[in-house]
């Protein structure tokens, strides 16, 4: 459920439907402007989004567990608490490589068309 007072939208993650675009990942979109879109993401133990890049700039902030970010075949971890940002166009992937799963706040600018993986 969300709600827009004085043109300001609201959601709340446990109301919003999540994808799973890969096994053990699942993607919920949350709000979107005109010029950036928030969603929330989790990676189950072991799980793997596959490189892919994408024309927007992607800032992330990891709220629980570890994740690993792939960038020119170079592994980074970042720690719950940790943010970073991919410029657009750049070629990455991410994975968790603990057994238990990894949540974060991915926020988009400009915001992105489509679902929340496309």
């Amino acid at each position: 459920m969300g709600n827009t007072r004085h043109g300001v939208e609201s959601k709340s993650l446990p109301d919003q439907e999540s994808i799973e675009p890969e096994d053990g990942v699942y993607v919920t979109q949350l709000v979107a402007g005109e010029n950036m879109n928030m969603q929330h993401f989790q990676f189950e133990a072991g799980a793997t989004a596959m490189e892919h890049s994408h024309p927007n700039e992607q800032a992330v902030f990891i709220t629980h567990g570890t994740f690993t970010v792939i960038l020119e075949g170079e592994s980074y971890d970042f720690e719950a608490g940790d943010s970073y940002v991919i410029p657009g166009g750049i070629p990455h992937a991410s994975e968790n490589r603990t057994d238990k799963p990894v949540q974060g706040i991915d926020i988009f600018s400009p915001a992105r068309d489509g679902t929340p993986w496309d």
